[in-house]
């Protein structure tokens, strides 16, 4: 989820980064708890694997499996914290730890050659919106992708234009934050979602 419908360019907060990883957990799940499992009971399981109807997932089978997956090392995400607070993150990870994306048709359409690492969505708990969580947590995401080798980064955030979209249609992210953070167009893959892409250099 974004900050906002149009993307918050303002300067963020002082907030804090940290990897998503066995001593982060538990404040992870206490925001998506405090959020009835977000999106529906997702747990930010939507990009690793298929959640569509008729799947027979439940939240309570989507939080054991992310966190089966955080200890194991197979889910990455920058969080961002305010105090001991986590208040939103950003989730990243090469394709074969994220394979599910949206616009697949069009996206593999047109594909040449599969990105090094994907940054797939965003999330900000109520009352933090606004802020710069996004900002924060996608700077936090580039510094992980930097600490693991670097490469082609890709994500498909959404062009808000003049349209006004609620932020939970914005869970891929506002093109605003990514260009603000060097991003660059690369192929639109549907009318409003674009694939950007950037390099980073390993840390």
């Amino acid at each position: 989820m974004s900050d906002s419908a149009t993307g918050d360019t303002s300067t963020p907060a002082p907030f804090l980064t940290r990897p998503l990883d066995g001593d982060t957990w538990p404040a992870f799940a206490r925001l998506v708890e405090a959020h009835h499992g977000v999106w529906g009971g997702c747990w930010c399981m939507g990009f690793h694997v298929k959640l569509g109807k008729g799947q027979g997932r439940t939240s309570e089978q989507n939080r054991a499996e992310k966190e089966q997956r955080v200890r194991a090392g197979r889910a990455h995400a920058a969080l961002v914290f305010a105090g001991d607070d986590c208040v939103g993150w950003c989730q990243f990870g090469p394709p074969a730890e994220l394979p599910e994306i949206k616009s697949r048709r069009r996206y593999e359409k047109e594909l040449v050659t599969l990105p090094d690492w994907r940054v797939t969505c965003f999330f900000t708990g109520k009352g933090w919106r606004g802020r710069g969580v996004a900002h924060a947590a996608l700077g936090g995401a580039l510094a992980g992708i930097a600490r693991g080798g670097g490469g082609t980064v890709e994500g498909c955030p959404e062009e808000t234009d003049d349209r006004s979209v609620p932020g939970s249609f914005l869970h891929t992210g506002p093109m605003a934050v990514f260009e603000a953070h060097g991003f660059a167009r690369v192929r639109p893959i549907s009318p409003h979602r674009w694939v950007v892409q950037r390099c980073v250099d390993p840390a």
